[in-house]
């Protein structure tokens, strides 16, 4: 009941589940800060038109790329992010989520897994 929960949420509303915390180191190089992943949804998105079949307006990891800090953390293509460093990522445009992703040299993310019910 709780994964599922978590994969058809409304926002807005509160959610129960269990989430799985990651912390990411991103690779800096000059000014450039890499994190290595790309994030789809956002509740200005219509996630009935996603490619990947989500089932809610949450911000998801639609590709993680090899050898990056985000493979190296353990993020995983599917997961949904539920915050990154206390900001609530359950009520964020895509845009915002971004722009927050980008600013941060650490990421210390929470997020939901199908499949996974405990740790």
């Amino acid at each position: 009941m709780c994964a599922k929960m978590a994969f058809q949420h409304q926002a807005g509303t509160a959610m129960e589940c269990l989430s799985i915390p990651i912390t990411l180191h991103k690779d800096v190089d000059g000014d450039t800060m890499r994190c290595g992943f790309k994030i789809g949804g956002g509740i200005d998105q219509d996630y009935h038109k996603s490619p990947q079949g989500y089932t809610d307006n949450g911000i998801y990891v639609t590709e993680v790329h090899d050898s990056s800090p985000a493979s190296r953390a353990g993020l995983r293509v599917h997961d949904k992010i539920l915050q990154c460093n206390g900001y609530d990522f359950t009520m964020v445009t895509h845009k915002k989520a971004v722009s927050y992703i980008k600013k941060h040299p650490v990421l210390n993310i929470l997020v939901a897994r199908k499949g996974v019910t405990s740790t």
